[in-house]
């Protein structure tokens, strides 16, 4: 009988994507590394038979002690990696804390780089290798008070697209999944603008974009969006991206067929960027 598939994901917290993944890599019958900084925060998924492993994709030392766990485990084999864990940091270009910023690379694309680079021989044993980096439709559009997180997703996006094509040669497939929205746990509500902001006066629509996306009725359920990550993993040939969950659509439209100076208009009446205009405009004209 042969060896079970086997995978290994980053960011498996409980309530969040990854978490969603490894119960659904487990029921297609993967052997399933779940991984997360905390332990604790995986909630019972050793109960239900996968294996958990600490994992800090910003230090070099847990990835590599977590490579050479999963490599004892499984004769120095890997078929899939999901690079899952990730950040946001969604605040209005300039009231951004540099420090902050530099965090969220860390973790959004320099965690994947590490990642990519230490598991690589792993993924070329199993002669089949699959890379599925989540991305987000926020690197491809420009989301008002989101600019760090996405340069992030654009530069992962970028950075999966010579990926795919340098490893190839290898037989390793590299998917970036354009996901939309999820009700997943990475939104933040402990933000709110410093008082000096230049967006105080619209601070309800910046309150409005934080709270809208933590409580989105309209996003995709996690476990809904781990079916089509999976079902797109279990495919012979992988899309080169994949655009899943609400909105993506949209996105992908808004992106692919408008102007950019359409799409600018758009988000300024969404955002309330046009509001702020007109009230800046109105103070000049008073003073």
């Amino acid at each position: 009988m042969s060896s079970p598939k086997t995978v290994l994901i980053t960011g498996c917290s409980v309530g969040g994507i990854g978490h969603a993944l490894a119960l659904e890599f487990k029921a297609k019958g993967f052997r399933v590394f779940a991984t997360a900084r905390n332990p604790k925060s995986m909630g019972d998924l050793s109960e239900k038979g996968i294996e958990t492993l600490v994992l800090d994709v910003t230090k070099e030392e847990s990835i590599r002690e977590a490579r050479d766990k999963v490599a004892e485990l499984t004769g120095g084999k890997l078929n899939v990696l999901v690079n899952n864990a990730g950040a946001t940091y969604p605040v209005p270009s300039t009231d951004i804390e540099v420090a902050e910023a530099k965090k969220l690379f860390d973790v959004n694309l320099f965690g994947v780089m590490a990642m990519v680079k230490e598991f690589v021989h792993l993924l070329i044993a199993s002669q089949d290798g699959r890379i599925l980096n989540i991305s987000s439709v926020a690197g491809t559009i420009n989301l008002p008070f989101g600019s760090v997180y996405n340069a992030t997703k654009a530069a992962l996006n970028s950075y999966g697209d010579t990926l795919r094509v340098e490893l190839a040669p290898f037989n390793i497939q590299v998917t970036s999944i354009v996901t939309g929205g999820v009700k997943s746990n990475i939104a933040r509500t402990d933000l709110s603008l410093p008082a000096d902001s230049l967006y105080q006066p619209i601070a309800d629509f910046y309150d409005y974009r934080l709270k809208s996306t933590s409580e989105n009725s309209n996003a995709t359920p996690t476990e809904e969006y781990a079916r089509r990550v999976v079902q797109e993993a279990l495919k012979s040939k992988q899309k080169i991206w994949l655009w899943t969950a609400a909105s993506s659509t949209m996105v992908w439209f808004l992106v692919t067929f408008l102007p950019r100076r359409v799409v600018d208009n758009i988000m300024s009446s969404r955002f309330g960027l046009s509001e702020l205009a007109k009230k800046f405009r109105a103070k000049k004209k008073a003073d």
